[in-house]
């Protein structure tokens, strides 16, 4: 019953500056959550997954959305430093089009102007493990993931009794933050604590002043399990955060302070019935903003959810799930409440065709009470052409219903319909000995009904016309000898809008780098980051290039004993100077010093 979110996969160490990724990437037999509506072995999904552990997330820094936009196809543009806004892109598509989850729960914040996730606030102490899982997946998880999904998973215990983690690091601009971890197993249950707080002063988030914009945020997660019967497995997980981050208002105002906090609660009961397995789940999550110089002063958005799944066995070579999901979002924006719900049926059928070839079939639809309802739906296939070889291809359709703001806002249409999207895209992997392989996806998708601001109209309105993107993802690793190896990747995409050029999407990003092993204890990293081909507003609505820049990043870190490690980490090594985005700085060179240790 009990899904193996244990996941290693094939996400390819193409998260380039991360050793460990390129060393376990090959476990081929592991088990990835987010790639279907049952849990599947990786080799034998047609979907492309990332996937990130806890060390691998931690020695990234503490900016997680950075470290995501390590990983082929990813890219992350932020308006400063840690804890300023952050849009996440899969495939040159932006953060309304990315579903993200932790713990089971819909992070996204329903009262932002478009339904998103703020990539700036997740820092690594809340994620163990994360799951990219890129291309239309609406068939899957429904409005919101045209271009993927990313899927967190929080710390939990590996061995009975009591353990637990800790780690501390300090580093440039008064950066400091601690994680400690708590949980106990036993052989009907499990529970587990985590508690992070992370502070740094920051620099000047806009390039007119030099006034730091700093952030303070502290996360606590809960999550317990316990089996009370043989059949019945009942649990919850549950987080907080609470931050202020500081930011320029303006090219002449930089006092912008905004506060954060955000609540979630998820309930489940997972019970067998002869042949079949079901999980009924309850989840609410409320996250508030209160920003007292802004248009709205305050926003508090509410997602509370329903829903049933239940899989069952066809035979020897077939799955089937299905089920069923009610959620209702509702949106105060200082003090006037809106509010909409959904309902959803869905199936997933996951075949072995033979020894060789593996295909999945998802179907899902959507009612929605003042729009068209939708119906999604996906294929997938993996080949295992021989056993060093694996071909996949996916075809799916996708939607994007219209945000509560963009509908209800102080600028809404209430009569928009949801964007609708198709995607195709087709892999190959060549594994070899030693950790070594490489591999190679072309990607294609196209949106229609673009939802954009009209200011011509003063409001949000349908867009005339197609949106695409298009390109190719090559990653690799080559083991030079049992000590050095170097590994890369390169994305390449050409994303286009009715306006033209997508904005802040590179048209080319490779990532090359070397680990090595220095001795039993000491290991390092070194990547180089180039990255060209971005365009931005100068004066709207004029569009122009920003310039293109290199990032070198390195590391080592030393074991102490099996438990007990230390770490040194330099980020933009030459202090780059570069714009993220028009007008905004990024961060120069940072140095950073940890431990972390485990009992």
């Amino acid at each position: 019953m009990k899904k193996n979110t244990l996941t290693l996969g094939l996400g390819l160490c193409a998260l380039a500056p991360l050793p460990a990724l390129a060393q376990d990437a090959l476990m081929l037999d592991e088990i990835v959550a987010s790639a279907g509506l049952i849990p599947v072995e990786v080799n034998r999904t047609g979907a492309t997954v990332e996937t990130l552990d806890q060390d691998e997330i931690a020695e990234g820094g503490q900016d997680v959305g950075q470290t995501l936009a390590r990983l082929p196809g990813v890219s992350l543009t932020s308006n400063g430093g840690l804890g300023t806004t952050s849009t996440l892109r899969l495939r040159g598509l932006g953060g309304s089009y990315i579903g993200v989850r932790i713990d089971g729960m819909d992070i996204s914040d329903p009262s932002s102007t478009q339904t998103a996730f703020n990539f700036g606030t997740l820092t690594a102490g809340l994620p163990d493990r994360i799951e990219v899982l890129k291309g239309a997946q609406s068939a899957l998880y429904g409005s919101s993931a045209i271009a993927g999904v990313v899927d967190i998973t929080t710390w939990r215990p590996e061995t009975l009794g009591f353990s637990g983690a800790a780690s501390v690091e300090v580093g440039s601009y008064g950066t400091s933050s601690g994680t400690l971890n708590l949980g106990q197993m036993s052989e009907r249950g499990e529970i587990a604590l985590s508690y992070s707080h992370v502070t740094t002063d920051g620099f000047s988030a806009r390039n007119t002043d030099t006034e730091d914009d700093g952030f303070e945020q502290d996360l606590l997660t809960l999550y317990a399990a316990y089996d009370v019967t043989d059949t019945l497995r009942l649990g919850f997980s549950a987080l907080y955060s609470d931050g202020t981050s500081d930011f320029d208002r303006s090219a002449t105002d930089p006092t912008g302070s905004l506060d954060e906090t955000r609540k979630g609660l998820r309930a489940f009961a997972q019970f067998t019935t002869g042949a079949v397995e079901h999980e009924f789940a309850v989840s609410r999550v409320q996250t508030n903003r209160f920003d007292a110089g802004g248009f709205t002063r305050k926003f508090q958005g509410d997602r509370t959810k329903v829903d049933y799944l239940g899989t069952t066995d066809l035979g020897t070579a077939a799955k089937l799930a299905f089920g069923a999901e009610w959620s209702e979002e509702k949106a105060t924006l200082d003090g006037t409440r809106i509010s909409a719900d959904s309902s959803a049926v869905f199936s997933e059928v996951q075949y072995a065709a033979s020894d060789a070839i593996d295909l999945s079939f998802s179907l899902r639809y959507d009612a929605y009470s003042d729009f068209d309802n939708q119906l999604s739906g996906r294929g997938a296939l993996a080949w295992r052409m021989r056993d060093d070889l694996i071909l996949r291809a996916v075809l799916g359709t996708g939607y994007r219903a219209p945000s509560l703001y963009e509908r209800f806002g102080p600028f809404g249409t209430p009569t928009l319909s949801p964007e609708t999207s198709r995607s195709a895209e087709i892999g190959i992997e060549k594994r070899y000995d030693n950790g070594s392989f490489a591999k190679a996806t072309v990607f294609y998708a196209e949106i229609d009904d673009l939802i954009d601001y009209d200011f011509g109209l003063s409001a949000y309105n349908q867009v005339p016309g197609t949106t695409r993107s298009s390109g190719i993802e090559l990653s690799g690793r080559y083991a030079l000898s049992d000590t050095l190896a170097v590994f890369g990747n390169y994305t390449y995409t050409d994303a286009t809008n009715p306006g033209g050029r997508a904005l802040r999407v590179p048209r080319n990003d490779l990532i090359v780098g070397v680990e090595a092993t220095l001795s039993d204890r000491l290991k390092g990293q070194m990547s180089v980051q180039r990255v060209t081909g971005q365009v931005d507003y100068t004066t709207y609505p004029t569009v122009d290039a920003l310039d293109d820049y290199t990032l070198v990043n390195a590391g080592v870190s030393y074991d102490f004993t099996d438990r007990a490690q230390g770490y040194l980490r330099v980020e933009n090594l030459l202090d780059e100077e570069y714009e993220p985005l028009r007008g905004y700085n990024a961060s120069g060179r940072a140095l950073y010093v940890g431990l972390r240790a485990s009992f």
